[in-house]
């Protein structure tokens, strides 16, 4: 457990720093976009396309892994709708709009800002190919789909008449406008035609793929900060809680149970494979959850408080369950 915790304490120490760097003012809150801009568009693009150009494309896409991650993120999203919209005797659920975001919030893990550096970190470079399967149905899949379930409205009004279709084409126009499933075929390409980059584009590339962990870990915790400060409702803890405890304990929990039914199958699924998906389902809830729910307003407030919990609680949840599969860093 201590080889454990040496390698993530430094990951979530970077992202109090960031909450902090902006808590106190060190860093202004209108840098905030343009650090996010960096890591978005420059930084993490190029660390995938690094490694999308570094494996065979076989072990970026395999079709088995791809089915138990979404598999598992389609039942977390109807799990955790259905916690949300339960009635219970404090009162009725949540509107659909909120529980789509915080079905959202409970299915999508911090892969890209977290996940990546902090699984090669334990797990080696050979993590990558199953992450980026993992990353590429979050985009796609996930994202699309909450965002159009919080735009359903009631049968009897005319903006239904398509039923999901519609709402599910306007997210997923959305979704393909993110950079990094671009960036992580084009490395692919780029090994398909095996025509090596430049030196001095390859360096640049390089480089901007080495500042991608640091940065990214500290904007994590800028853009928590961020969040809190435009929170303009006050969430019962009945109403975040819970979503969060499912995202750190049972999201994992469906991972593992797709890969035991995989295997039963005769799948074949690799424990080492099996484990990163594990690892990433433990992770922390993406935060960049937040401002997309501002965006649909929904409320922000519950799902900063759910990426917050999620995030503070997973330095020891994400430890502990590392250990308990057998992580060992030496």
């Amino acid at each position: 457990m201590q080889a454990i915790l040496a390698v993530t304490f430094p990951f979530f120490a970077l992202v109090l720093l960031g909450y902090l760097a902006v808590q106190r003012g060190y860093l202004p809150e209108s840098a905030i976009p343009g650090l996010n801009g960096f890591v978005l568009f420059f930084a993490l693009p190029c660390m995938l396309f690094r490694f999308g150009s570094s494996m065979p494309f076989a072990q970026l896409i395999d079709p088995v892994l791809i089915a138990i991650w979404g598999g598992s993120a389609l039942l977390m999203v109807v799990f955790t709708l259905a916690l949300s919209l339960r009635r219970t005797p404090e009162g009725p659920g949540v509107s659909m709009k909120d529980a789509a975001f915080g079905a959202l919030v409970a299915a999508f893990p911090n892969s890209g800002f977290m996940g990546f550096p902090l699984l090669i970190g334990l797990l080696g470079d050979k993590s990558a190919g199953p992450l980026i399967g993992c990353i590429l149905i979050d985009i796609v899949f996930t994202s699309s789909l909450c965002p159009a379930l919080a735009q359903l409205r009631p049968a009897s009004e005319t903006a239904t008449k398509h039923g999901l279709l519609a709402p599910f084409g306007r997210a997923l126009r959305g979704a393909i406008s993110n950079p990094l499933p671009w960036a992580i075929a084009l490395g692919a390409l780029v090994a398909a035609v095996g025509l090596p980059l430049p030196g001095p584009v390859n360096d640049i590339v390089r480089m901007l793929g080495d500042a991608a962990t640091p940065v990214a870990l500290f904007t994590i915790g800028a853009v928590l900060w961020r969040a809190q400060q435009h929170v303009h409702t006050r969430t019962p803890v009945r109403d975040y809680l819970p979503v969060a405890l499912v995202k750190l304990f049972v999201h994992p929990l469906l991972v593992l149970s797709g890969g035991v039914v995989a295997n039963a199958a005769g799948a074949n699924v690799s424990h080492f494979a099996l484990l990163v998906l594990v690892l990433n389902a433990a992770l922390p809830s993406a935060s960049n959850v937040a401002i997309l729910a501002e965006r649909y307003g929904a409320d922000n407030g519950r799902i900063t408080r759910i990426i917050m919990v999620s995030t503070a609680l997973a330095f020891v949840s994400f430890s502990a369950i590392a250990w308990v599969f057998g992580v060992r860093k030496d």
